[in-house]
C-alpha cells in the first residue's frame, strides 16, 4: 500500500528528491554513455569482419557499465524509500501519491520545478498534469 502525501508533506522531500534525481540522471548518462562504447566496439569488429580488441578495455568498459548499473539500483531504491514514484529518470519526473476526493491521484514534479503545481489522476500521466488550484487543496489528504 502506497504512503499518500499532502502538498506540504511532498514539498517537504523535494530536495532530497532532487538530489537522488540529480544523481539519477548523471548515473544513467554514464551507464548509456559505457553503453554506447561497447556498441561501438562490436560495430567496427562487425564491419570489418573482425579486428583485434583490447579485452583489457573491453572489460574495464563492461566493469564500469555493470558498477553504474549497481549504483543506479541503489539510488532507485533510495528514491523510492521515500514513497515518491520515479517515472521518468531521463527527465527526472517524480509522482507523490495523494487522495483526493477519497480517490488516489498523483501529485507530479519535474526536476527543475520550483515547487510541485501540478497533479493527475492516474490513467493520465504526465500529459494529463492539472494545475494545483485551491479545490484541489481543500479536497486532498494524505494518510
Amino acid at each position: 500500500m502506497p504512503r499518500y502525501f499532502t502538498l506540504i508533506e511532498a514539498e517537504g522531500l523535494l530536495s532530497k528528491v532532487e538530489r537522488l534525481l540529480r544523481e539519477l540522471v548523471q548515473l544513467k548518462q554514464s551507464y548509456d554513455s559505457a553503453g554506447a562504447e561497447l556498441d561501438r566496439i562490436s560495430q567496427r569488429v562487425a564491419l570489418t569482419g573482425g579486428m583485434i580488441v583490447s579485452r583489457e578495455q573491453v572489460q574495464q568498459i563492461r566493469m564500469r557499465k555493470d558498477a553504474f548499473a549497481r549504483r543506479l539500483q541503489t539510488s532507485v531504491e533510495e528514491l523510492q524509500n521515500t514513497g515518491c514514484l520515479l517515472k521518468d529518470v531521463d527527465i527526472g519526473l517524480v509522482d507523490f501519491p495523494t487522495l483526493y476526493r477519497d480517490k488516489e491521484v498523483y501529485l507530479c514534479w519535474k526536476l527543475g520545478e520550483s515547487g510541485i503545481k501540478f497533479w493527475h489522476h492516474l490513467e493520465d500521466g504526465y500529459r494529463g498534469r492539472r494545475p494545483i488550484d485551491t479545490e484541489f487543496l481543500e479536497h486532498h489528504r494524505g494518510d
